[in-house]
C-alpha cells in the first residue's frame, strides 16, 4: 500500500477514487497472501507457529484495509452529495 493520509481536505473526487482503487488492490494483494498462507500449511511447508504468527499479521492488515475503504468510502459520499436547498 502507499503511503496514507487521511486528510482529505482540498483532495478532488478522483484523488480519492484513485485512493479507493489502490486500496482495493491492497485488499486483493491480502487476499491473495491469505490464500497462498493457508495453502502452505496445507501443504505442511510452514509449521503451526509460523502459520499463526504470518496469519495474525495478515489479519491486522486486513482490519487496516477495511478501516480505510470506511473512510474513503464517507469521502466519496461527501464529494458527491450535495446538500438539499433549505426549505423556507
Amino acid at each position: 500500500m502507499s503511503v496514507w493520509s487521511e486528510d482529505f481536505n482540498g483532495c478532488s473526487l478522483e484523488e480519492v477514487l484513485r485512493s479507493q482503487s489502490e486500496n482495493r488492490a491492497w485488499s486483493k494483494e491480502l487476499r491473495l497472501r491469505t490464500t497462498a498462507l493457508v495453502n502452505s500449511r496445507l501443504a505442511n511447508q510452514i509449521n503451526q507457529a509460523d502459520y499463526t504468527a504470518s496469519r495474525k499479521l495478515v489479519q491486522d492488515e486486513a482490519a487496516e484495509c477495511r478501516r480505510r475503504a470506511n473512510l474513503l468510502d464517507t469521502q466519496i459520499f461527501r464529494l458527491t452529495v450535495r446538500p438539499l436547498p433549505r426549505q423556507g
